[in-house]
């Protein structure tokens, strides 16, 4: 039986995707075309999206009678992918690392930095420490590309608008335009590839990660000497994009007889 409560989840997900996707007007989704899409009777779903803006769930503009998600929805969404990213993106990184044998990280931009949210190291790894919460020069670190591969030049310049483009690794990017140039071959293929530019002999590759938005929200990385990685490239890219996928559809609202 289709409860009031399915009935209206129903609206409040058909209402965020028309948002999301820019149907409408800028205030929002008229009853009227949202009934439409739904193919649900408007007078019902009227007394339905009323009720919902009681409680908040929805907001109304009571000029164009446009109605959008509250904001409190996004930003209960928000805090959802945060800690989604670290439970689902800590199994992501298992599975990357048992396929590669090699270190696997979880990253997400911060300022003009990457930070380290989570990290699986195999046994017998040399690694010192932790990376978690230690921020690294995203101009150079392992995952700074694929983390501002969606971001516009204007974008990426605004971020590095105050850095200073320190000598890190023998390939370590001169300035922004550099930058810039490496960032294109990034996005043309979908990952990034960062040979000796954050350390000598240091080589990864990285992978964005994006949440229910379309938004890159994270990137998952594959770390390890040069030498070993370099020769298993595309297998570590393989890796990465199929489990960079995975946590993507764990970041996404489940739908109809899918996962979510």
């Amino acid at each position: 039986m289709d409860s009031s409560v399915t009935k209206g989840l129903d609206a409040l997900s058909a209402l965020a995707r028309g948002t999301a996707e820019g149907r409408g007007h800028g205030s929002g989704l008229s009853v009227s075309e949202l009934a439409r899409q739904m193919g649900r009777d408007r007078s019902q779903l009227s007394r339905m999206i009323t009720a919902m803006a009681a409680e908040e769930f929805v907001v109304r503009d009571d000029a164009s009678g446009g109605v959008t998600p509250h904001w409190r929805l996004y930003s209960a969404a928000r805090d959802l992918t945060g800690h989604r990213l670290r439970t689902d993106g800590l199994t992501a990184l298992e599975g990357m690392a048992a396929e590669t044998g090699e270190s696997c990280y979880l990253g997400v931009l911060v300022g003009d930095s990457t930070v380290t949210i989570a990290e699986r190291v195999p046994q017998g790894s040399r690694q010192l420490g932790s990376w978690i919460g230690r921020p690294y020069p995203a101009y150079c670190s392992d995952c700074g590309q694929a983390l501002l591969s969606d971001a516009d030049d204007d974008e990426v310049a605004a971020v590095f608008a105050r850095t200073e483009f320190v000598r890190h690794g023998p390939n370590t990017p001169t300035g922004l335009a550099d930058f810039l140039r490496r960032l294109e071959l990034t996005r043309r293929r979908g990952y990034s590839v960062v040979d000796e530019e954050a350390e000598p002999g240091l080589y990864s590759v990285a992978v964005p990660v994006r949440d229910f938005t379309g938004e890159v929200v994270a990137a998952v990385q594959v770390v390890g000497p040069r030498r070993r990685l370099e020769p298993r490239t595309q297998a570590c890219v393989e890796a990465a994009l199929r489990w960079g996928r995975r946590l993507e559809t764990a970041l996404r609202p489940a739908t109809p007889g899918g996962m979510g």
